[in-house]
Order: structure tokens, then sequence, then C-alpha cells
């Protein structure tokens, strides 16, 4: 009789278990489209939150200072090209968070383009192309040229003089403004540098160009040495090498969260 009722107790256990799995595999089921939900959701906030600094960069190109003697290269141009693309492409990348979850896969496709097109600009100005070519605006090598040309580097040293950079006394430490330091000059006064006493057939005494180019006239100094060239091309790359490694990053970025964001909906949509 006892094992009978052991026999009965384990089929009841059993029984229950096998109705309780059921239960168990809809209550998943019901979580998978709640889960599905927050993601898209999160990922939603998550490529909104990304387009931000975009519309920060637009801001700052259009209304930051543009560097002294830039517009002789149309760089301000390019400047506002760039601009105005970021401003469709931030339209397009929250239009498409909108409007996605009911037009996935199109609205995928239209973001993609824009996105593919800025990280292919940002890649450019940071001379990342094996094969860059000097037609390439604002990139390095098209930087490189502009200001090694005779005619548009002539323009670019009367702009400068004209700003007067080198009428302030400290920025009379830039290579326009002062004697390249291997020229060992003598510091008379903060307008004054005197040559040193040494022979010109001294071949151990160490020479550069710029030695010979700098004059104590004003409207002279050092604008004709290689270092003030040197100095105008290193700012301008800084400004526009920043500019494609941001473009760069938040293309990327955008990308992988517009991606996630496509995926999270199909989830959803196929959970349900």
């Amino acid at each position: 009789m006892a094992e009978n009722g052991d026999l009965a107790g384990a089929v009841t256990v059993t029984v229950t278990e096998k109705e309780n799995q059921p239960e168990k595999a809809s209550t998943m089921e019901k979580d998978k489209p709640t889960r599905a939900k927050v993601l898209r959701r999160l990922f939603t906030l998550l490529t909104f939150v990304l387009s931000l600094p975009v519309l920060g960069s637009i801001i700052w190109l259009f209304y930051m200072k543009d560097y002294d003697c830039e517009r002789l290269l149309r760089l301000p141009k390019l400047q506002l090209g760039i601009g105005l693309v970021l401003i469709f492409i931030f339209l397009v990348s929250n239009v498409v968070v909108f409007f996605q979850s009911r037009f996935p896969m199109p609205g995928l496709l239209v973001v993609m383009a824009p996105l593919i097109v800025k990280l292919i600009m940002g890649l450019a100005l940071v001379g990342a192309y094996d094969m860059e070519s000097v037609t390439i605006p604002g990139s390095p090598m098209w930087l490189k040229f502009k200001v090694d040309n005779f005619d548009d580097w002539n323009n670019i040293k009367s702009c400068i003089y004209d700003t007067g950079a080198c009428d302030d006394l400290v920025s009379r430490t830039a290579g326009c403004c002062k004697p390249p330091s291997i020229c060992e000059m003598q510091y008379m006064n903060a307008t004054f540098w005197e040559r040193g006493e040494y022979g010109a057939e001294d071949k151990s005494y160490p020479h550069d160009s710029d030695c010979d180019s700098w004059n104590n006239d004003p409207t002279l100094l050092c604008y004709g040495c290689d270092s003030c060239k040197e100095g105008f091309l290193t700012t301008l790359r800084d400004k526009w090498w920043k500019l494609g490694l941001f473009l760069v990053v938040m293309a990327l970025l955008l990308i992988v969260s517009h991606l996630s964001l496509f995926l999270a909906i199909m989830w959803e949509r196929y959970a349900k």
C-alpha cells in the first residue's frame, strides 16, 4: 500500500511539472517582445544622443573664427560646405530614428548613404588614403601643395604682414617673427637681432637658409623663411586633421548605432 502511495505521489509531481513547463515557456515568449522593445528604445535614445555632437560641430563650423589668411586658400568655403553636409546628416539621422520602426530597411539605406559620405570625407581630411590626391581640398597633401605654391605663398606672406601678426611682442616667438635658433643670432631688443660673428667660410657652423632670409626690417623679418611657411602649414593641418578625425569617429559611431537600432527593430517585429 505504501508503494502505491509513493507511486501516486510521483505521478502527481510529474504531471504538475509538465503543467508548469508550458507556463514557463509561455512566460519566456511573452518576455521576448518586451526585451526587444526596451532594446529598441535604448538604441533610439543612443542614436539621438550621438547626433547631438554633430549639431555642436555645425555651430562650431559656422561661428568659429577663421585662422588668419585661411580665406586665401578658399578654406572657409570648404568649411561652410562641410557644415551644410552635417546639417543634412543630422536631419536625416533623426528623421530615420523617428520613422525607422515603420520602415526599417528603407530607413537604414537612406541614413547609411550620407554617413558613408561623411566617413570618406573625414578619411580624406586626416590623409588616410595611400594614393591621396592633391585635388582633395583640406587634405594634408592639398594644404602642402597650396602653401608650397610660389604665388599662393606670396599672397599668404602679404596677408600675414597685413594682419600684424608680429606686432605683438608675445607672438615674436613664432617662426615668422624671429630668426630660427640654429642661426644663433644675438638678441639686441624686441625688434632687432644681430648676426653672430662667424666667418662665412666656417664649414663647422650650422647653416640654414632661413638665416639668410632673416631681415630686421619689420616688413620682411622671417616672412620668407621656411620656418614661417611650416608654422602656417602646421596650424592649418592641425585644424583640418582634428575636424577629419571628428567626422570619422562620429560617422562610425552613428553607423554602428543605426545598425544596432535596425537589428533591435527587426527582433521586436519577429518576436511578436
